[in-house]
């Protein structure tokens, strides 16, 4: 897939992810490739040379590649290996128990950072471990 790209607003990019996006563990985003706002990336799914609608939800386990667009709102079952534009377009709407799984892990994603820096400090050594600068001077 060399000097393949993603051209958004005028740009050329490799992979380009948008806001509010969940790429869970194990999971891997290869490009050249299109992730829209609002995506759900399930645990050890495949998002390669494709393009992800705003508010899609790619299930576990799930294959999206060949130059396929999902469309907005789409779910991508589990195991499921979407490789062609007909596989992609009968993707159904995502369950509203899908929805919500994904918004409440954007949610926890969102409130960890502070509870973080609470813990461990905002400062980080040039090794990237963080801590409180306050513990160091007791």
């Amino acid at each position: 897939m060399a000097n393949q790209s993603i051209e958004v607003c005028g740009k050329s990019y490799s992979i380009f992810i948008g806001k509010r996006v969940s790429v869970a563990h194990g999971a891997i985003i290869h490009g050249p490739c299109l992730i829209e706002d609002d995506v759900f990336v399930s645990f050890k799914a495949i998002v390669f040379n494709a393009e992800v609608g705003r508010g899609s939800y790619v299930s576990m386990d799930a294959i999206v590649t060949n130059g396929v667009r999902i469309p907005d709102g789409r779910f991508v079952p589990p195991g499921a290996h979407i490789d062609t534009q007909a596989k992609a377009d009968s993707l159904g709407p995502v369950p509203k128990s899908s929805e919500e799984f994904a918004q409440q892990v954007i949610r926890v994603n969102t409130d960890f950072p502070p509870s973080y820096h609470a813990m461990f400090g905002t400062r980080r050594c040039s090794c990237g471990i963080a801590y409180n600068y306050a513990n160091l001077l007791s």
